[in-house]
Order: structure tokens, then C-alpha cells, then sequence
């Protein structure tokens, strides 16, 4: 493993089923991680030597509102396969009926040029799905 390089993850997340059904299909079906771990408050997707983990916010925490434009957490991106993956997701995420953010922006290509779309996951957690840099 090099050093530098991003081990895990953790998020709390609201309801741990909404979350599992949401980040199961987009991590595996889309981006290729597998399912890691699994306990009752949690679980975890890996792929390489990297993963994420989501476990379930305790209820003394729950009133403690999230924003991603306060300290903290802005947004996760993940690397697509290409602009079509990205387009793919998109369309995928639209028929789940999925939030997705700036959708006249689309695809973004706003700071660095991104061929991007962005989401948001069941606790509003920003999500990008960018394509590999192509110089365009």
C-alpha cells in the first residue's frame, strides 16, 4: 500500500436500510466494490485496499442536523469509466428518483472541466460521479 493513500471512510447515516439500498447498488453495481463487512448498526464496501463504511447514527445524534455546506463533509467523488458511465449513472439515478443537483449544469464542466453528475445520497450527502480527465 502506498502511503498517502485514502483507507477508509466512515459515515453515519439516518436509517441504515435506505442507506444500504441506496450505496449497495450505486458501489457495487456501478463502481465495482464489494461488500466488506456487515454487522447489525453497519456496514462497509471495499475496493482495493480502500473502503467505506455506514453505520447507523445512535438517536441522541439524530437532531443534530446535517449540512455539507457547514464544516465538514462537502461531497464524495468517484471515478466513472468514461463520460457514458457518467451519462448511465444519470439516467439510472433518474429512474430511482434520485435528487440530482444542478441538472441545467449538466454535465458540469465547471472547475478543472469536469464531466460530472452530482446527486445526493438519502441524508443529502453530496455525490460525484466524474469521468476520467480527457483534456477537453
Amino acid at each position: 500500500m502506498k502511503a498517502g493513500l485514502l483507507h477508509h471512510i466512515e459515515l453515519y447515516v439516518s436509517d441504515l436500510s435506505r442507506s444500504k439500498g441506496f450505496w449497495s447498488w450505486l458501489l457495487e453495481e456501478e463502481l465495482g466494490y464489494e461488500l466488506y463487512q456487515s454487522w447489525d448498526e453497519g456496514f462497509s464496501y471495499k475496493l482495493g485496499q480502500s473502503y467505506i463504511v455506514f453505520v447507523q447514527t445512535q438517536d441522541k445524534y439524530k437532531d443534530i442536523p446535517y449540512h455539507r455546506c457547514g464544516t465538514g463533509l462537502n461531497h464524495l467523488a468517484f471515478l466513472g469509466k468514461s463520460k457514458d458511465h457518467v451519462d448511465q449513472i444519470k439516467s439510472k439515478l433518474a429512474e430511482r428518483g434520485v435528487n440530482i443537483l444542478y441538472p441545467d449544469k449538466y454535465p458540469d464542466r465547471g472547475i478543472g472541466g469536469h464531466y460530472a453528475v452530482f446527486f445526493e445520497d438519502p441524508d443529502r450527502i453530496k455525490v460525484e460521479i466524474v469521468a476520467p480527465f480527457d483534456g477537453n
